[in-house]
């Protein structure tokens, strides 16, 4: 099993849940996390352990990003007119990374962060190789002509276990994808429930 697997996985168990809505994570198995006492660690939880584990969750669906980031981009979100929360899923959203993964132009979140950092992604015609670079409302995303072709895109296009959802709009022949609007949190297909709420008042503490 590669490092990146064993990574997600355990990332699944510790959460005890398929937070990528993988068909091989061990949470299909086993709904609680790892080690000879994780069937114990049963109980009540208290508002902070409630508010630490949304974070978790959040933070943990767009991969690699650090503490350090997704703090910077909460505190973005808080500055910005109307609902934190609201803001916090639409920055995340409108990240580069998330929307080549949202266009299933790569199987995982993680393989995004490398495809970009590897060169494989234009913006509106001009190479873009930062992961979290921000797209805005009717920004075109375009595969290089040369990377269309890779066992990893053609695999991903294939994938039933989720769609492309409404706000982007993709044409996987001509590897272009069409970031139409930032979404709402219920436009955004998370495998599992997410409170960005309970974030906010993570933070607010």
């Amino acid at each position: 099993m590669s490092k990146r697997h064993e990574s997600k996985h355990k990332i699944d168990r510790r959460l005890g849940v398929n937070i990528f809505g993988r068909p091989k994570s061990p949470v299909n198995k086993r709904e609680y996390g790892p080690g000879q006492h994780g069937q114990r660690r049963k109980g009540k939880m208290s508002d902070f352990g409630t508010q630490l584990r949304a974070k978790q969750k959040l933070k943990g669906s767009y991969g690699d990003i650090t503490e350090k980031q997704f703090k910077r981009i909460y505190t973005e979100a808080s500055r910005m007119k109307g609902d934190t929360s609201a803001n916090l899923i639409g920055l995340l959203e409108s990240r580069l990374d998330a929307v080549v993964y949202r266009a299933k132009f790569v199987p995982t979140i993680f393989a995004a962060r490398q495809f970009v950092n590897h060169g494989h992604v234009k913006v509106n015609g001009r190479r873009v190789n930062i992961g979290s670079y921000r797209l805005k409302a009717g920004d075109v995303v375009e595969l290089k002509e040369s990377s269309r072709q890779l066992t990893i895109v053609l695999e991903a296009a294939g994938l039933a276990e989720r769609d492309v959802p409404d706000y982007i709009q993709v044409d996987h022949g001509k590897g272009v994808a069409s970031f139409t609007r930032v979404p709402t949190l219920s436009e955004v297909p998370y495998p599992v429930q997410q409170e960005p709420n309970l974030v906010v008042e993570f933070y607010s503490r």
